[in-house]
């Protein structure tokens, strides 16, 4: 019967979804069936919506066959609150606009945007967005509002319940109700005059329970997101209002948030932080009470954080100051310490943050003041320089992935959040890590937002047996104990009640509180269709039921460097991950490989096995740039494109065709680069004679029924080998060994290019304007860096390139004296992985760091566009790049939310799909500022970019050379 529901629900919901986002397949059901928590379910159908029109009427579709469906957005919940095994609706990728009020105070926000893209928007303005939680750097606003997420700073003044002002929802019935608008809520009071009427009743009925009333008051004092929101009955009158609060925490258990208007928050000016440590974790909360309420002169809160990190989440992140202490505790030079026990060691991160220098001097006065009565490992130090600050909140913000990275394989990562009120602290947190200790987890640590008696502890669990499931139950009752039955403090603090605390919401709230929330419930949602199993579980073991597996994926050599094995799923990668929302993402990969990795090891299931492996290819291999940027969002720097060469390896095994062919293309590399050159000509050829649009044509025609590489107007003529520039011998004192790469030995300039001369030449020229001699490689038609073997999964040879470029470079530096510069920044990126003992240098390092100082930069007006390639910002010269261009040009756009091209090597004429994914936000933004031209620093990007923006890019190298004259040099 469930099953022709499914199917009825799938034929009807066609006409209005494009089939190719619906998902009924084995792997992206289970690809999308995990999130960052530690449970799953998989779901019979994964809906990818565009709009609330669509969300309306799956609804109605659902309630009409009885099926249950979730809301997700980022996946970045921990406690399971947005898995599903019936319809998973993912509002993500289509749901990003926004607006911004013309004071800039208030932001309406769809539910897909993410919240550090809130606030790069707000910035401009000296606004923020107000909550802040850890993983503000991938959550999305629908997360964070429908669980209440909050972090470090916003505490209970500003967490989502405190800054909303109106929601925009569309109801189980499929009805849309805007609280913020006027006529949608008249035409509401209409259509919904029941609903309303009980809402003012429930309203009223809690009120008139003064008990309930002061309970509910007292119970959010302190962070709480433990059952449904209740706070609304006690706070507002109108029944609108109660409405769109009930919304904040709800977990997609009430309707489907469709748009949130909030207010935005003053951001500070002037920060400063310390990271304070303390010999003992119960002196550590004693400090933080006492800097709880203690205020500036203007009666705002002096302290703004306030994040306790224990000697574990130390360790995990290996602090240097904790390895001192760690030291001398086994040296046993410290007084009042047991010999080998470090355990003691507590830091608390502190931060201030003022209107003027002057405020903010006074702010750090008044802390050290207090601090004085108690007892620091080392001086308080107070910094208010960004490049110091910034990595003491960095590894607060990691501390989870990072805690999760050094668990036992195959064991399971898991945090809770729990809250005391502050006056509880200190005995509750020896309390909280001692109990933790008597169920054996030695390996458990406790961090958090002290200051808001907040704290999260994370374990690491195996599920593998009875007994361990049973000290995890005896674990959490325990915890149950402590919180509710003695301190009476918050069992979900900010993380959202989730599966995880679902059988605890009547005990920790009390019977009188836990009706008026299932009465909400059923007002909401009568057939109760709407994530069930989150907040409201008759199943009183529903907390350790659905465990996700994590199983090993490879041995360590085939990974190359083994982390992938440390990734606990917890999504932060996807902010980078140019495949996300068009495929699969960088986390979903890892998930389907342990997957696939699982069944290999067991030996059942072989025919999902080879479906799986089937279905992989296309989405989880073809399509992953390997641009390795997920690692830059990621803690323990884990890069999932590592992951993709391996299986790329993995299919070309030693004797295979494919193999030979590569290596056969590694020995014979000059002839095969020659061979290209008239395939070029060939190419540019047709262009002449057929013109732009019929050879457009005509290419796409080959690609889509042959597969062959896709042409494009951006596609260069040939570049022979006779056009190459003279080759120095480097006897003068300013010289350097410029090594072109391959593509550009062997490209010239497309039909229609802005710039004259091929990129060796121009580079070539401008070296020797600022009056370097310029020293060419012996046997440079041979020489590659051996990217293109790596990313088709054969590192051997890749390193045996490698190899012999170094060689050649050596000799041709004379063992390192000069400086070597490659013109193409993926190639320079895995010189410099494979390359050790010369200095080298990409162009526009090369050119701020040499050339700068001997010529004169005249800046132009024309306003430009600058592409960072992946290979820049993994190098860390994302700003050079910036930089450089700033001196050349008054109008720099760096478009925003542009990462990775998806040109990746060749994938960009192979797959260009994932290239015009990648860019799909760059055009606009390029006709917007109205500028004519780009400028990276690698060619087959500069291919991508300009096919997909509109304009032509070229290397930074010509910007340079069009803005600048050689500096008169003193006569010798």
């Amino acid at each position: 019967m469930k099953e022709r529901s499914y199917m009825a629900f799938l034929q009807e919901a066609r006409p209005f979804i494009p089939q190719e986002r619906i998902y009924t397949d084995e792997l992206r059901r289970l690809a999308w069936g995990t999130d960052a928590g530690f449970y799953r379910l998989i779901p019979r159908i994964v809906i990818r919506s565009k709009n609330e029109d669509e969300i309306s009427q799956l609804l109605k579709l659902a309630s009409r066959h009885g099926l249950p469906v979730t809301f997700r957005a980022a996946g970045t919940s921990l406690s399971g609150q947005a898995i599903s095994d019936s319809i998973l609706i993912v509002a993500g990728k289509h749901w990003e606009k926004y607006t911004l009020s013309s004071d800039h105070e208030q932001i309406t926000l769809q539910p897909g945007i993410i919240g550090q893209r809130v606030n790069e928007i707000l910035a401009p303005y000296g606004r923020k967005f107000a909550p802040d939680p850890a993983s503000v750097k991938s959550a999305m606003v629908g997360g964070i509002v429908m669980n209440n997420a909050s972090g470090m700073n916003c505490g209970t003044h500003a967490n989502s319940d405190k800054v909303l002002l109106s929601v925009r929802i569309v109801l189980a019935d499929g009805t849309v109700l805007d609280t913020g608008c006027p006529v949608s809520r008249a035409s509401f009071e209409v259509t919904h005059r029941d609903f309303i009427r009980r809402i003012c009743e429930l309203r009223d009925q809690v009120r008139a329970d003064e008990k309930l009333a002061e309970r509910i008051r007292y119970k959010y004092s302190i962070k709480n997101v433990t059952g449904l929101n209740l706070l609304p009955f006690v706070r507002f009158d109108d029944p609108f209002d109660i409405i769109a609060h009930l919304m904040v925490g709800s977990e997609g258990t009430l309707a489907f948030l469709s748009e949130v208007t909030m207010k935005t928050e003053y951001d500070y000016p002037c920060k400063a932080s310390a990271m304070l440590y303390f010999k003992t974790i119960k002196e550590a909360c004693r400090a933080v009470v006492a800097l709880k309420n203690v205020t500036n002169e203007t009666g705002e809160w002096t302290v703004k954080g306030a994040e306790l990190l224990d000697w574990k989440s130390l360790a995990s992140v290996n602090d240097p100051i904790f390895l001192r202490y760690k030291g001398e505790v086994a040296s046993s030079i410290l007084p009042g310490v047991e010999p080998g026990d470090e355990s003691g060691l507590t830091a608390v991160l502190t931060e201030t943050k003022a209107r003027t220098p002057e405020e903010l001097h006074r702010n750090i006065t008044t802390i050290e003041s207090v601090l004085r009565a108690f007892h620091t490992y080392i001086p308080v130090h107070f910094t208010d320089k960004p490049e110091e600050y910034s990595q003491y909140w960095a590894i607060r913000s990691g501390i989870f992935p990072s805690v999760g990275g050094t668990r036992k394989p195959g064991t399971t990562c898991l945090i809770e959040d729990i809250a005391f009120h502050i006056e509880n602290l200190p005995e509750a947190t020896v309390e909280l890590q001692q109990l933790i200790a008597r169920h054996g987890y030695d390996d458990a640590c406790i961090y958090g937002h002290a200051l808001e008696g907040n704290y999260h502890f994370i374990i690491n669990q195996s599920f593998g047996s009875d007994e361990e499931v049973k000290r995890y139950e005896d674990l959490m009752n325990a915890v149950k104990t402590l919180v509710v039955d003695k301190y009476d403090g918050s069992l979900k603090a900010e993380h959202g009640t989730g599966r995880n605390m679902a059988p605890f919401v009547r005990y920790e709230w009390g019977e009188a509180a836990f009706e008026v929330m299932k009465a909400v419930k059923s007002l909401f949602d009568p057939k109760g269709l709407l994530n069930p199993g989150v907040i409201f579980n008759d199943d009183p073991q529903c907390h350790i039921k659905n465990f996700k597996p994590l199983p090993l994926l490879a041995t360590r050599d085939e990974l190359r460097g083994g982390t992938e094995d440390k990734c606990i799923e917890c999504g932060f990668c996807e902010v980078n991950c140019l495949s996300c929302g068009f495929t699969l993402s960088s986390r979903q990969r890892i998930v389907l490989q342990r997957e696939i990795s699982r069944l290999r090891q067991s030996g059942k299931e072989p025919e999902r096995l080879a479906l799986l492996e089937k279905q992989y290819k296309y989405p989880g291999n073809q399509t992953c740039a390997g641009d390795g940027l997920c690692s830059m969002s990621c803690p323990m720097g884990i890069n999932t494109g590592d992951l993709t060469h391996m299986i790329r390896q993995r299919a070309l095994p030693k004797g295979s065709l494919g193999y030979k062919a590569g290596n056969f293309a590694a020995n014979h590399f000059a002839g095969i680069k020659s061979s290209l050159r008239p395939i070029l000509g060939l190419a540019n050829f047709g262009h002449s004679i057929l013109g732009t649009k019929a050879m457009s044509n005509i290419a796409k025609g080959m690609h889509n029924a042959l597969g062959v590489p896709l042409w494009t107007p951006a596609m260069p003529k040939p570049l022979p080998p006779c056009s190459l520039p003279y080759r120095g011998e480097g006897k003068g004192k300013e010289a350097v060994v410029y090594f072109p790469s391959c593509i550009n030995q062997t490209m010239g300039l497309p039909k229609k290019s802005p710039v004259e001369q091929p990129l060796v030449n121009k580079m070539v020229s401008l070296l020797q304007k600022a009056g370097y001699e310029v020293i060419f490689p012996a046997n440079m038609e041979s020489l590659c860096c051996g990217t293109i073997w790596e990313s088709k999964g054969m590192p051997d040879i890749a390193d045996r390139k490698s190899a012999e470029l170094e060689a050649a470079l050596w000799e041709a530096s004379e063992q390192g004296r000069y400086p070597v510069l490659c013109d193409q920044s993926p190639c320079l990126h895995r010189m410099r992985e494979t390359i050790k003992k010369m200095k080298l240098y990409e162009p526009a390092e090369f050119i701020y760091t040499f050339l700068k100082d001997k010529l004169v930069f005249t800046q132009t007006d024309r306003p430009v566009a600058i592409h960072i390639t992946c290979s820049m910002r993994k190098m860390g010269l994302a700003n050079t790049l910036i930089e450089l261009a700033h001196l050349c040009s008054t109008h720099v756009l760096i478009p925003e939310e542009v990462g990775c091209c998806g040109f990746a090597g060749d994938r960009g004429f192979t797959y260009p799909e994932l290239n015009a994914y990648a860019l799909r936000k760059l055009r606009p933004q390029i006709e917007a500022a109205g500028i004519s031209i780009g400028y990276s620093n690698s060619r087959t990007c500069e291919i991508g970019l300009t096919t997909n923006a509109g304009i032509p890019y070229v290397s930074i190298a010509y910007l340079v050379d069009q803005c600048t004259k050689p500096k008169m040099r003193d006569k010798e």
